[in-house]
């Protein structure tokens, strides 16, 4: 049987901060071409991606995941890239987030095909080095070329650490939509003892602050919890107390759900706005979508993930739509997603490490699902 323990390992050691590739998709194009698996690059704009397949029949079964990985930052007390094991864990830069996942989910589709070479399908991994990052040019790549080239997938399972506290605990089977705002408000500069000389750009944008922080978005909705609203930075520069500054700018980060679309609330925010501009002052706004909000029904995919987990973890899974965003945003234009991998409770910190027995659960659980799948 192929040991997810070593393969994780192997990636943590590949230092792969986000953009850089460090090797890691490299090590799993090896891995998976030698197991049979059709190996494709599709990097684009310098941004290493695979795709691999085994099989060329439907339906096609998907695994998504990631390599790249945060910087490590400081005030580790192992080497976040040496990959150690003790303590019953396996400690490094990407050990929850989400290398042991991939790990997971890579071997047990190889042991799958190994044991069932004929099976009545294919098995389709997708793998990005840009997720940390900008993702752009990650799994979105991947799907632009499979579109370009008539490959689809059925279902697909993003291997993301979905467990708060013990593995089990949770899937995923929707995400909220997330936007920022970028205000610039412009006046003119002028001498704080000659206020009227000058046009203060920060009342009006304070005021269109004050409003958005006092919006109640919405109560909550049968699949999310209610919207939010978050005024991350204010930002002047100003270093001198008697001058009234021309420009200050500020963001605000808005994690919805499925109350609303990044459409309809630029509109509103834009209503808004137009309410507190003032003479000879100028708010500007930039708007990014990181991602719409979205649900995976109840069905038969998501009961098959469900019952594999409480198979082989003893736990029922709480389906959840909390947490930021992550790759199943793009994933789910193409096919019905759900979210499952370990315990993330130190995702992004110094540190950072997993149980080795939880990825040994987790590469069952991807191979009980995987098994079911494709029995029927």
């Amino acid at each position: 049987m192929t040991d997810p323990v070593t393969l994780t390992a192997d990636l943590l050691r590949c230092p792969s901060v986000t953009p850089a590739e460090a090797g890691a998709i490299s090590l799993l194009e090896t891995v998976l071409g030698q197991a049979g698996f059709v190996c494709t690059r599709t990097d684009r704009n310098g941004i290493a991606n695979l795709y691999a397949r085994y099989g060329t029949a439907g339906p096609v079964f998907g695994f998504n995941g990631h390599t790249d990985v945060v910087p490590p930052g400081d005030n580790w007390t192992v080497d976040p890239f040496a990959a150690e094991i003790r303590d019953g864990k396996i400690w490094g830069r990407g050990a929850a987030d989400m290398k042991s996942g991939v790990a997971a989910f890579a071997c047990a589709a190889i042991d799958f095909v190994k044991e069932n070479p004929e099976f009545p399908g294919s098995i389709a991994i997708l793998i990005t080095g840009d997720e940390e990052g900008d993702a752009r040019d990650g799994t979105v790549a991947i799907l632009d070329w499979m579109t370009a080239n008539g490959e689809t997938l059925d279902c697909c399972i993003v291997g993301e650490p979905t467990c708060p506290d013990f593995m089990g605990q949770m899937m995923k089977v929707g995400r909220r939509g997330s936007m920022t705002l970028y205000l610039t408000a412009t006046g003119s500069q002028g001498h704080a003892a000659y206020p009227h000389r000058a046009r203060n750009p920060l009342p009006p944008l304070i005021g269109f602050l004050k409003s958005l922080s006092a919006w109640q978005l919405d109560e909550g909705t049968a699949q999310f919890d209610p919207s939010t609203l978050a005024i991350t930075t204010v930002d002047v520069g100003n270093p001198a107390n008697n001058v009234i500054p021309g420009e200050a700018r500020a963001t605000v980060n808005i994690r919805f759900n499925d109350a609303h679309s990044s459409a309809s609330l630029t509109e509103t925010i834009s209503a808004m706005l137009a309410q507190h501009e003032i003479e000879g002052v100028k708010i500007a706004m930039d708007i990014k979508v990181s991602g719409e909000s979205f649900v995976t029904a109840p069905g038969p995919f998501t009961q098959l993930v469900s019952e594999s987990v409480q198979a082989e973890t003893g736990v029922s899974p709480e389906h959840s739509t909390s947490g930021g965003t992550s790759d199943a945003r793009f994933v789910r234009k193409v096919c019905p997603v759900v979210e499952f991998g370990l315990v993330g409770q130190t995702m992004h910190k110094a540190d950072e490490h997993v149980a080795v027995a939880d990825i040994h659960a987790l590469k069952r659980v991807y191979g009980t699902i995987v098994s079911a799948y494709f029995d029927g």
